[in-house]
């Protein structure tokens, strides 16, 4: 296949978003993003119908992981075509592909990488630096771009065995080291809060204790997520915390 028919298709697999519907979530980015392959395969309009229509069907995963998987099918679809296979089901193997790789992404980019960039981006913002919401983009962007290119072109080359790749990431087990990293961060960014003369005004009087506190606070956070509550719970529960104490007047 030619290489600007691969870079067509995977700048268009970057769109996969802009037609998300309810009905069949992400099936027409998905179909829109191989429509180039029609063209190299050389279909004819019986042919297209079909290939459109077999495309069509329900498909939802997480966005940055639909590149290696459209990189996969396109290899298998590329190998099939020629091969003049009529058993390939296509729609088993995005099947199975989808549900493991939406798991995998939300679990290392929701749950974990993004908070992680926004909380370094946030104690930058308070240290002053006016581009820390630049610094968010660069520690998040190249990351998902590049989960999404170099998976697109190991999916083309390995086929069925593109999630191989993925494998070897090991998404998951980084994900809780990056947990342990933003709180490590996050810690900072309390104890900068609790400095003398820092932005909360009642902490100059009681310094030594709100930086206890502060500590505490995040092993409190650290024990809870040990015992299941996820990251949302806990940032629901910040906020009704801070809600309280607004209404109290401790903040005065």
């Amino acid at each position: 296949m030619r290489k600007t028919t691969l870079v067509n298709i995977f700048l268009r697999s970057l769109l996969i978003h802009a037609t998300l519907n309810f009905r069949r979530m992400q099936n027409l980015g998905f179909t829109m993003a191989i429509i180039p392959l029609i063209r190299e395969l050389k279909l004819n309009e019986k042919e297209s119908e079909a290939f459109l229509t077999k495309h069509l069907q329900m498909f939802n995963t997480h966005p940055y992981f639909t590149g290696p998987i459209i990189g996969s099918i396109v290899g298998l679809e590329e190998e099939h075509a020629s091969q003049k296979d009529e058993l390939f089901d296509v729609n088993a193997i995005k099947q199975s592909f989808m549900a493991s790789y939406a798991a995998i992404g939300d679990t290392f980019f929701w749950g974990a990488f993004r908070p992680f960039a926004a909380f370094v981006s946030i104690l930058l913002m308070y240290l002053g630096l006016a581009f820390a919401p630049v610094i968010y983009l660069l520690i998040y962007t190249p990351v998902h771009v590049w989960v999404r290119l170099k998976g697109f072109i190991e999916g083309y080359h390995r086929g069925k065995r593109g999630f191989e790749f993925i494998r070897s990431l090991n998404l998951p087990g980084l994900a809780v080291k990056i947990r342990w990293m933003s709180l490590g961060v996050l810690i900072a960014l309390l104890l900068w809060l609790s400095r003398s003369g820092g932005y909360w005004p009642f902490m100059q009087t009681y310094s030594i204790v709100i930086r206890l506190a502060a500590v505490a606070v995040v092993l409190l956070c650290m024990f809870l997520m040990h015992k299941g509550l996820t990251q949302l719970q806990l940032l629901y529960g910040a906020v009704a915390v801070f809600v309280v104490i607004s209404w109290t007047g401790l903040m005065n």
